[in-house]
C-alpha cells in the first residue's frame, strides 16, 4: 500500500515501480494543479555507496484525461540520464556537495521534460538537474538549498522538480498483511482475540523511508479542456490523472566489451491511479496484466470493484462486528458506490455541492474537480469528513486514504446509492490508526509538498543508537 510492491513482477523492478500518486488544486496557487508521482519505494536512507536514483532506461509519465475516455489528453514525460564525474572513485561523493554542479558529487542525474498533447511532443526543458540523495550533514550541509536549486519555474508556466523526498504515505503494513490485523481493533480479530487483550499502538511501516518523486505544478488552463465555464458542477472542470512507467521491449545484456543496451518500442510496466486499486482490488493473478493496460481497459476489472474480496474478509476476520456488511455481501449486490468512487467518479446529486464524474467509461484514475478550491482547514478523511477538496476528489499528501478506503469498503458509502442500507457502527470507525502526524518528516506548505528526505547518517536517529 498505497502501491508499494503491489504486483509480483513490478516488485522485482523498483526503479519502475510507482508507489503513490497525488493530484490536488495547489493551496498557495489555486489557479494551478499539483501532480506528484513517487517511484523507487522503500528506500533505506543509508543504502550506499550506490544510493537510489531514477532509471535511465525508464520512461516516467504523468497523464491527464480531460474528456473522460480513459486516454491521455496531456502527458508530462520525464526521461533521465546519469553522469559520473570521477570514473576512478567508488564513492557517491568525495567531499561536501554545496551546489548542483559540485565537483565533489560523483554521480549526477539530469532529465528531459516533454509535454505531449494530441500526439504532438513539445520539449519543455533539456538536462534539468536532480538534487543528490540525502547522504548526511557532512556530505550535504544544506540539503534544502539544493532542493531550491533543483526546483524550476519554466517559461511555459509549469513548475517542476524531480528527486528524492521523504515517503509521506502512512500505513501499518506489518499489521495489515498479518491476516488483516488492525491494531486499534486487534482484540476483536478472529485470531487476535486469543492473543490480544486490548487494542494496540499502530506502526507506520514507511516512516523514515524515502522515495523518488517527479512533481509538476501546471496552470489549470493547460490541463482542462476548453469550455465556456468551469463551475463545480461542470464536467469540464474534472480531470483524471494517472502515472505510468515504461521500458523498451528488448534488453540486450552486454558481454566483456559491450555495455547493456535496450531497443524496440516502449511498453508500459507500471501504472497507478487511485491508491490501493491494484494493491487491494485486483487479484494477484491479474496484477501484472493490470500494470500493462491503459485505464480505458479497466472494465475488465469492474467485477472486482463490484464484489471486492476485502469486503468479504472484514466480517470473517472480525466476527459480529460487521453484520450489515455481511448481509450485503451475501446478497451479491454490486457495489455501485465503489464503482463510482474508483471507476467513473461520483455523479452529481449524491453529495451536496460535489461531483467528479467523468462519464460512463470505467477507468481507474484520480478524478479531480478543479473548480473546488483548496480547503482552509483540510480534513484528513477528505469527502467522508465533509472536505470536498480531499480524496476521492484527487488526493492530497495528508489525506488518510487507507482509512477512507477501508471505511468505504466496510459500507459507509453504500447509502449514497442505497438509502435502505445502514452501515455497521464499526464501519465509520475502522482505521489502522495512523495520520500525517505519524510521518516524521513534516510535509511542506508549498511545492514540492513532500518532506525533506531522511538522511543516511541519522537513520535510525542517532539518539536511538
Amino acid at each position: 500500500m498505497s502501491s508499494h510492491r503491489e504486483a509480483p513482477e513490478i516488485s522485482k523492478d523498483p526503479v519502475a515501480d510507482s508507489s503513490d500518486l497525488y493530484a490536488f488544486v495547489t493551496p498557495d496557487r489555486p489557479d494551478s494543479v499539483t501532480l506528484i508521482a513517487n517511484y523507487v519505494p522503500l528506500q533505506l536512507p543509508s543504502g550506499g555507496p550506490n544510493f537510489f536514483e531514477f532509471g535511465d532506461d525508464v520512461r516516467y509519465e504523468i497523464h491527464i484525461d480531460n474528456d473522460g475516455d480513459g486516454h491521455p489528453d496531456v502527458t508530462y514525460r520525464f526521461e533521465f540520464t546519469t553522469e559520473i564525474t570521477n570514473p576512478n572513485s567508488f564513492l557517491y561523493n568525495t567531499g561536501p556537495i554545496e551546489s548542483l554542479d559540485s565537483k565533489n558529487w560523483n554521480r549526477r542525474q539530469f532529465y528531459k521534460l516533454t509535454r505531449v498533447t494530441d500526439g504532438r511532443e513539445h520539449v519543455l526543458a533539456h538536462k534539468l538537474p536532480c538534487p543528490p540523495c540525502n547522504v548526511g550533514r557532512l556530505s550535504i550541509p544544506k540539503y534544502n538549498d539544493l532542493v531550491r536549486q533543483a526546483t524550476f519555474s519554466l517559461s511555459t508556466g509549469e513548475k517542476v522538480f524531480a528527486g528524492q523526498r521523504a515517503d509521506g504515505f502512512f500505513v501499518d503494513l506489518g499489521a495489515i498483511f498479518d491476516l488483516g490485523t488492525l491494531r486499534p481493533f486487534q482484540q476483536l480479530h478472529v485470531a487476535g482475540k486469543n492473543i490480544f487483550k486490548a487494542e494496540g499502538e499502530p506502526v507506520n511501516a514507511l516512516d523514515r523511508m524515502n522515495v523518488h518523486s517527479i512533481a509538476v505544478q501546471v496552470p489549470l488552463s493547460k490541463v482542462r479542456r476548453k469550455a465556456n465555464r468551469y463551475g463545480a458542477g461542470d464536467r469540464a472542470s474534472v480531470i483524471g490523472v494517472w502515472t505510468t512507467a515504461s521500458r523498451q521491449q528488448v534488453r540486450i545484456l552486454g558481454d566483456k566489451v559491450a555495455a547493456d543496451a535496450a531497443a524496440g518500442p516502449w511498453t508500459q510496466v507500471s501504472r497507478l491511479g487511485n491508491p490501493l486499486f491494484n494493491e487491494v482490488i485486483v487479484p494477484m493473478s491479474k496484477k501484472d496484466l493490470w500494470n500493462t493496460l491503459p485505464p480505458s481497459e479497466d472494465k475488465r476489472f469492474a467485477r472486482f470493484v463490484e464484489q471486492p474480496e476485502l469486503a468479504a474478509l472484514l466480517p470473517a476476520l472480525y466476527p459480529d462486528v460487521f453484520p450489515n456488511l455481511d448481509r450485503l455481501n451475501k446478497s451479491k449486490k454490486a457495489r455501485a458506490d465503489l464503482v463510482a468512487i474508483m471507476l467513473t467518479g461520483i455523479p452529481s446529486g449524491l453529495i451536496d455541492g460535489f461531483t467528479n464524474n467523468t462519464g460512463d467509461v470505467q477507468a481507474d484514475m484520480l478524478r479531480l474537480n478543479t473548480a473546488i478550491r483548496p480547503s482552509a482547514k483540510p480534513d484528513r478523511f477528505g469527502v467522508l469528513g465533509g472536505d470536498l477538496a480531499g480524496y476521492p476528489n484527487g488526493r492530497r499528501v495528508g489525506d488518510d486514504v487507507v482509512s477512507i478506503a477501508l471505511r468505504a469498503v466496510a459500507g459507509v458509502t453504500v447509502p449514497l446509492v442505497d438509502k435502505t442500507f445502514t452501515p455497521d457502527a464499526a464501519a465509520g470507525a475502522v482505521t489502522p490508526g495512523l495520520s500525517a502526524a505519524d510521518v516524521t518528516a513534516p510535509f511542506l506548505r508549498n511545492f514540492p509538498f513532500l518532506g525533506t528526505p531522511y538522511d543516511g547518517f541519522n537513520n535510525p536517529p542517532a539518539s536511538a543508537s
